[in-house]
């Protein structure tokens, strides 16, 4: 028998404006010492300022596009071949491209000094519906450096 067991994934319910499974998911990543109801009076602040912003009647629309655009497709991993560390470049699975998008986005919009977290957020969201900012530099720099190891795909596994 063998010895790895997968954890079991936890259901989590949609949330009760947008009815969105996503948006659930990235409150639940903002949320800090189990308070749920700042987290979620925080996202749902910062989606209604978006809206305005960007001059949407949909602003989870945009809320999703944005995630579309940070989300990165390749990674390097680590993988060491008899003495030597070769940084490997591996396709990422669906699920860890949203989260590694929704961490970078909470960590930039956090990383703004001088502002609250709305209005980081705000900015954060819009930087990256638009293609630019700190999250989608971030995507750039790891597309870069799996394209730069692409002579070690082979080492896959």
């Amino acid at each position: 028998m063998s010895r790895r067991h997968k954890a079991d994934k936890r259901k989590i319910a949609p949330d009760p404006i947008y009815s969105s499974l996503v948006l659930e998911k990235f409150i639940n990543k903002i949320m800090v010492d189990g308070k749920k109801s700042v987290a979620r009076k925080i996202v749902y602040s910062a989606l209604e300022k978006l809206g305005q912003k960007l001059k949407s009647s949909k602003p989870l629309e945009v809320f999703e596009q944005a995630l579309e655009n940070a989300r990165p497709s390749l990674e390097v991993k680590s993988r060491r071949i008899g003495g030597a560390t070769y940084q490997v470049p591996i396709e990422i699975p669906p699920e860890r491209r949203t989260s590694l998008a929704m961490r970078w986005i909470i960590a930039n919009s956090r990383a703004k000094t001088g502002r609250s977290m709305t209005d980081g957020l705000v900015i954060e969201l819009s930087d990256c519906f638009s293609n630019q900012g700190a999250t989608i530099k971030k995507k750039d720099d790891m597309h870069r450096m799996a394209e730069a190891n692409k002579a070690f795909a082979h080492y896959r596994w």
